[in-house]
């Protein structure tokens, strides 16, 4: 089947493997941290203050019932 460009994007997107630096799950059960989930390969190019930075957004965002936070560390990202 061949895929649109968006699709193809998206495609790619979700085979990639995300995680938190902690490796500890960020919003469910009781060790959630609260952390951004960033592709493998993303966690290399974001400083610690970077990560600290969108971390305290996402945890803002999560505090007001918002169900995701735009922290700015996947910008220029390509899928």
């Amino acid at each position: 089947m061949n895929l649109k460009g968006p699709q193809e994007s998206l495609k790619r997107w979700t085979k990639q493997k995300w995680r938190t630096r902690s490796r500890k799950p960020s919003t469910q059960g009781k060790d959630a941290t609260g952390e951004v989930y960033l592709p493998d390969k993303q966690h290399a190019k974001v400083s610690s203050s970077q990560y600290a930075a969108g971390t305290s957004k996402k945890r803002t965002s999560l505090a007001k019932g918002e169900a995701s936070a735009k922290t700015g560390l996947l910008k220029g990202m390509k899928a």
